[in-house]
């Protein structure tokens, strides 16, 4: 599986890509806005920082203008994969982006028909957002079931990227099923390593280590 980090902060993806934890990162206008920085420059950052694809987010609602900016953006870097919302001008804006050669990321995915129209519309990317359908009382995961059953009945290369990750159950229960990539935030992804009993047996381990007085170095 692969792992994107949604954020635009570069220390913290830094610092999982020194660990090769990141695959590609994932950006919009918000996680643009909390960093500070101008949207050209930062994505243009994140670019060179990684080898993975880096989702760039329209703007615009019609097609003409997200076809557009997504022209502008992709001139950003080679690693650029146009982000889009999954409404009908975003589908129209992915054929075309496509077309041209370009990486595609479908957004704000809530259904199976969705994710079936974004990879007849060639994404390269499809975003289903697991955490909103929760906040909703319905099961996100059932949804990425469902698109992966469709996607590997027809044989479509639509990636399904698990976004709205909120837990570290979410990155695992997204594994399980075979979505092929999860964006978290950092601090989900670095939340993986914790357990308790880890914790535990090393608290033991240390206290061995103290009372037996042993040293290395």
């Amino acid at each position: 599986m692969k792992f994107f980090v949604d954020t635009a902060e570069i220390d913290a993806i830094a610092e999982l890509n020194d660990l090769g934890m990141v695959d590609g990162v994932t950006t919009n206008p918000s996680l643009i806005k909390k960093s500070g920085r101008d949207i050209i420059e930062v994505t243009k950052e994140i670019c060179d920082l990684v080898d993975g694809p880096v989702s760039a987010e329209v703007t615009a609602t019609d097609a003409e203008t997200m076809i557009a900016e997504g022209r502008k953006l992709v001139e950003i870097a080679e690693n650029i994969a146009v982000k889009v919302p999954l409404t009908w001008d975003g589908l129209k804006a992915c054929k075309t982006l496509t077309d041209d050669g370009h990486m595609v990321n479908v957004t704000l995915c809530f259904s199976a028909n969705q994710a079936l129209l974004a990879a007849k519309a060639g994404a390269s990317f499809i975003s289903p957002f697991i955490g909103r359908l929760d906040d909703i009382n319905l099961d996100g995961m059932e949804l990425i079931e469902d698109i992966r059953t469709i996607y590997d009945n027809f044989g479509f290369e639509t990636e399904i990227l698990a976004a709205s990750i909120r837990s570290v159950n979410h990155i695992l229960d997204s594994a399980r099923i075979g979505a092929d990539v999860i964006t978290a935030p950092p601090a989900v992804i670095k939340a993986m390593v914790n357990h308790p009993l880890t914790d535990k047996g090393l608290d033991a381990f240390l206290a061995d280590i103290k009372a037996a007085d042993i040293k290395i170095l």
